[in-house]
């Protein structure tokens, strides 16, 4: 901001008549800009590395504070939150809110100092000119808080429509062979072109306010540089102000026009950020209905015993819905297999959720060992609770990772290669993975597990289970969608892991039902039926014997198939 007045003195030392003087002041004078220009050289550089430095360390904060946010949620925030739009959120909004804070803020400051110090240096030039030149100033002002306030309204339709086009293309390449299955890739580019095009048109009408904005706030600038050229020239020619001083003042005047502009887009960017921030803060600071960590954390292991007491449960997108459970009532003895049985829809593997308290009942409580479930530590109730799932997923990495998931202790440190060893051959998973995988346990699975068959990531999924040595196991259908030998293998190996746990069981399986301690059988939301195999079948018009009649559960192979399967 010294070069403009710098400059006017040059030019009014030129019209001096005398010339030695006019070379010693002159000569000064670049000396003293010279060291001004390389101060403001290092300044500069300083600047920009330090505020992109910082960017990126404000992006790095505030993803690891997003996706922290996003991690302790409960699992009802899933059901009602796309995967898309949260990601989405993880990347372009962190980005543009770290801009908005840094190189946004760096900017609005300098432009800021200059339009400050160049209204300061005009006044202080010529007062009567600077007025004159200035007035085009406050309405521009109002103008920029008018627009400000539709800046951050559209920014946040903008990045909204944006989450919603994520989303798409997240489900489908996630989902792709599907799309391939079904032929379905016309449509869904259709699809997602649709989406990219209302975004497209949320951006053009900000594009079009942007635009008038900027125009008008250039236009105001030349319009203040014009004013200075006319009316300074005016007082040149009646002697009131010199040739330098109006060659300084126009170039002051200058100064002002690029930094209004400047200013102007700081002010949309700071908008900008901050319609992109409010998704963010919400996600930072919403507290999850289900705290991942708090509550006791007894000292001993439980001994597994298991109670429904009138439990109501509807899930939390479906709260208008009839109830899933309605008044169950069900107790699991420690040590014990209970089967539980029902048609499909009837709340089964409903009670595995409420047992793992990835969900709360609307009434009721879920106990273990008499003491409610919600009293415990999420993360102590849940080291003491295997799963296998019907559909298990794996994660993009290695066999040996994929285990070693299940693990109590964060990435599996304190597990010795014995032990991995040894649950695998409990799995069935030893002899597929050792003999028959090149790289053993090093093998990668692929995204979701896709490189393995059904039957290899079930029993991979047993291991992973197992690998924390579970008190109680909630197994969901874990062999219904395998075929024959896979699910020989898999169901010997669950054979073998349930001796000595507590089991609940969500069976399709005739000799699993038989097999089982008790028998619980779910309809319309309550268990209506209780006992053991035999009991229940010697109930006439019983569900249970309904159940059976009608082929619901998956009959047995014959003895000669079995031994051929065993071979």
């Amino acid at each position: 901001m010294s070069v403009p007045f710098a400059l006017g003195k040059v030019i009014d030392l030129i019209y001096t008549s005398d010339t030695q003087k006019m070379k010693q002041n002159l000569d000064r004078l670049t000396a003293f800009l010279f060291v001004i220009f390389l101060v403001g050289g290092a300044c500069n550089f300083g600047r920009v590395y330090l505020m992109n430095v910082s960017a990126q360390r404000i992006t790095k904060a505030l993803r690891e504070k997003v996706f922290n946010a996003i991690m302790r949620q409960e699992v009802a925030f899933f059901d009602q939150n796309k995967t898309g739009e949260l990601v989405n959120r993880l990347s372009a909004d962190t980005s543009l809110v770290s801009h908005c804070v840094t190189m946004n803020i760096s900017d609005g400051l300098r432009s800021l100092i200059m339009v400050t110090a160049g209204m300061s240096m005009m006044f202080y030039m010529s007062s009567e000119l600077a007025l004159v030149s200035l007035c085009i100033v406050p309405p521009v002002a109002a103008m920029a808080i008018i627009y400000g306030r539709f800046i951050r309204r559209m920014t946040t339709r903008v990045q909204d429509a944006l989450a919603d086009a994520t989303q798409v293309a997240e489900e489908r390449i996630s989902n792709i062979r599907t799309v391939k299955a079904f032929s379905r890739e016309d449509v869904e580019i259709e699809t997602y072109m649709k989406k990219m095009e209302h975004v497209l048109d949320l951006a053009t009408k900000e594009s079009l306010a942007r635009g008038i904005f900027f125009g008008m706030t250039g236009l105001s600038g030349n319009a203040i540089v014009l004013c200075v050229l006319y009316y300074g020239g005016v007082m040149v020619s009646g002697h009131v102000l010199s040739v330098g001083d109006l060659s300084a003042f126009l170039l002051y005047a200058a100064y002002i026009g690029v930094s209004l502009g400047g200013l102007s887009s700081f002010y949309s960017e700071l908008n900008r950020g901050l319609g992109a921030s409010t998704r963010l803060w919400q996600l930072i600071d919403r507290v999850p209905a289900i705290p991942p960590s708090g509550g006791i954390e007894p000292l001993w292991e439980p001994a597994g015993g298991v109670a429904f007491k009138g439990v109501v449960f509807s899930y939390p997108t479906r709260l208008e819905a009839p109830p899933v459970l309605r008044g169950l009532d069900l107790v699991v003895p420690s040590s014990t297999v209970t089967a539980v049985v029902g048609s499909s829809g009837s709340g089964k593997s409903t009670l595995a959720t409420l047992l793992l308290r990835l969900y709360d009942p609307q009434s009721g409580v879920v106990t273990l060992d008499g003491t409610p479930v919600h009293e415990y530590d999420p993360a102590w109730l849940r080291s003491h609770i295997g799963t296998v799932s019907q559909e298990p997923v794996l994660f993009s990495g290695t066999i040996r990772e994929n285990i070693l998931y299940g693990a109590n202790d964060a990435g599996g440190c304190a597990v010795t290669e014995e032990r991995l060893l040894e649950v695998m051959r409990e799995a069935n998973a030893y002899n597929f993975v050792m003999k028959e995988l090149p790289d053993g346990l090093n093998t990668m699975v692929g995204e979701r597990g896709i490189m393995l068959s059904g039957g290899q990531k079930q029993r991979i999924a047993i291991a992973r289970a197992l690998i924390k040595n579970p008190k109680i196991l909630l197994l969901d259908e874990a062999t219904s969608a395998l075929d024959a030998e896979s699910e020989h293998l898999v169901q010997e190996a669950l054979e073998r892991i349930m001796k000595g746990r507590t089991v609940l069981t969500i069976a399709h399986r005739l000799s699993t039902v038989k097999n089982a301690d008790q028998i619980a059988v779910l309809d319309q939301g309550k268990i209506v039926e209780l006992g053991s195999y035999d009991q229940l079948m010697d109930i006439k018009d019983g569900v249970f014997r309904r159940l059976v009649k009608h082929q619901t559960f998956q009959q047995e192979d014959d003895d000669e198939m079995i031994e051929k399967i065993k071979k």
